[in-house]
């Protein structure tokens, strides 16, 4: 239940008291916490290395996602104190904890949604060819990633300084809380988070998305006019089409899927401070969180499909013996798709 200090009822949130005899159920979030918090450190230091290893490859949008991982990471340090809340149930880790924790989840996650949003308009503008000369790109990535990280802390800074730890009535009952001076303050800053971080990048990512696969069907409807390439290198073309585009529309959609959530029961809980019936329990926010932080398992697997899978054909090719099939799908011929196909670079990127 929520906790009451004074005339105030505050929200729990990871906090949360269930007496005793609840081994069980603790066992059990500890271990969803554990297997996410493993699978998402191995799957975006597996794709920081992966760009790393590709360094003549690290054109805008690998850096940019090479941010979202860092942003991953960044964004999963808050699980092994959120496993040992649901542990001790009061809060033990003390004031500074309090307000880092929360504002580093805020911060990492703004971050996220702000990345995924810039690979979004990057491929749009590398596809549209509106490219400029090298020295510029860079600057004006770095200018990017800096405005990114800045926007991001500056705005979810109220967080940081706004949760608190609470004194409830009772012996040692702590619960780290958000402490806003005025509903009105939270208010607005709940509903603008929900606009810039989630509405407006939403709409971005819609947008962009949508002009890559009008760009894309006008290039293959030119290739079945038969633009000077074989039967041969239009089937390649719409299978790579198909690929690239299944991974852009399942990272769009896992974008809102698991983000929608956290954003609706951060509005129910300020609506709970209005309608005394509406009754949100602290279990309900930490499976919805933890919900918001399996994403960040599922953008390096998203982002990586396509590189997993050709290392799985590379290594199952290799125990069954069948080196030229083998080499046939190797970067290599990759390579010479894309020097013979020089306009439709884009595609196979």
């Amino acid at each position: 239940q929520p906790g009451a200090g004074g005339n105030r009822t505050y929200f729990p949130f990871f906090s949360d008291f269930r007496g005793h005899n609840v081994t069980a159920l603790r066992i059990g979030e500890s271990s969803a916490l554990v297997f996410i918090f493993l699978l998402s450190l191995a799957g975006n230091v597996w794709g920081i290395c992966l760009l790393v290893r590709q360094h003549r490859l690290l054109f805008a949008a690998n850096c940019l996602v090479l941010n979202l991982f860092c942003a991953d990471l960044l964004f999963i340090t808050a699980m092994p104190f959120i496993a040992v809340v649901r542990w001790t149930e009061s809060w033990e880790l003390g004031d500074a904890v309090c307000h880092l924790l929360f504002y580093v989840v805020s911060l990492s996650g703004a971050v996220i949604i702000l990345s995924l949003t810039a690979v979004s308009l990057e491929r749009v503008l590398s596809i549209a060819r509106l490219r400029h000369a090298a020295f510029r790109r860079r600057k004006v990535l770095v200018a990017a990633l800096l405005l990114i990280w800045s926007f991001a802390a500056l705005f979810t800074l109220p967080l940081c300084c706004f949760f608190t730890v609470v004194q409830l009535p009772g012996p040692d009952i702590k619960i780290c809380t958000l402490d806003w001076p005025t509903t009105a303050g939270e208010i607005v800053w709940d509903t603008t988070f929900a606009v810039v971080f989630f509405l407006i990048p939403g709409v971005v990512i819609v947008i962009s998305y949508s002009k890559i696969l009008q760009i894309t069907k006008a290039s293959r409807r030119s290739l079945n006019a038969g633009l000077a390439y074989s039967e041969h290198h239009q089937i390649r073309v719409s299978q790579q089409d198909y690929k690239l585009f299944r991974s852009l529309f399942l990272l769009m959609i896992s974008f809102f899927i698991m983000w929608s959530p956290i954003i609706v029961i951060i509005f129910l809980i300020l609506v709970q401070n209005f309608k005394e019936d509406l009754n949100i329990l602290p279990s309900v926010f930490f499976w919805i969180a933890l919900f918001t932080f399996a994403n960040s398992a599922v953008n390096p697997i998203l982002y990586n499909v396509a590189y997993f899978r050709r290392k799985f054909q590379e290594i199952l090719l290799c125990c069954t013996g069948n080196p030229e099939r083998h080499g046939a799908g190797t970067e290599t011929t990759v390579r010479r798709s894309k020097r013979e196909q020089p306009h439709l670079s884009f595609i196979t990127r």
